[in-house]
């Protein structure tokens, strides 16, 4: 897997609650979307050029 892209998306409070975006490149046209609250996957799927 080819790591494209973290992005953090901001804060949910002041405890340092942290949401990211990570894109992953799974094989030609295939991608890994997972969405991550305090580095831990809370929502993941999969797209795929037609």
């Amino acid at each position: 897997m080819k790591k494209l892209n973290t992005e953090k998306l901001g804060r949910l409070s002041d405890e340092n609650q942290n949401i990211y975006i990570n894109i992953d490149h799974l094989k030609k046209g295939s991608y890994t979307i997972n969405i991550l609250l305090n580095n831990k996957i809370i929502k993941s799927f999969k797209v795929s050029k037609l």
